[in-house]
């Protein structure tokens, strides 16, 4: 069974940081062979795709709207995606979701299997 436990989230004023972990467990092989992201979904808006990585790591996606404040990364021996989210700001306020089995680009991330963890609350006071 495939659990994605993320984790980091909280109450952050504007400008602020936060760094988003999230931990896979019952992979076949582990996330080295998934590309993996991060989603977001505010109440009452849709489902948006924030960054995402290759599992090579050699390709990155960011959303304009989080590109140059917020870093990807992945340590594949610890099972473990990572956001870095600097220069928060009120509309990054959100649920925050790992997910693995990605479509990834430079201009795109679209979920293509149902991995995906509960999710991490973020929110970002003014």
């Amino acid at each position: 069974q495939v659990q994605m436990v993320e984790s980091g989230g909280g109450l952050v004023q504007a400008g602020g940081s936060l760094k988003l972990s999230c931990t896979v467990s019952g992979l076949p092989f582990g996330i080295v062979r998934y590309n993996m992201g991060w989603f977001r979904q505010a109440p009452g808006k849709e489902r948006e795709g924030v960054s995402c990585i290759t599992y090579t790591s050699d390709t990155t996606y960011y959303s304009d709207s989080v590109k140059g404040r917020f870093t990807i990364s992945r340590d594949n021996a610890k099972n473990t995606l990572y956001l870095q989210m600097n220069s928060l700001k009120p509309d990054d306020t959100a649920m925050y979701f790992c997910a693995a089995g990605l479509f990834v680009n430079n201009t795109r991330c679209q979920i293509t299997s149902n991995y995906m963890g509960q999710g991490t609350q973020v929110t970002v006071s003014s």
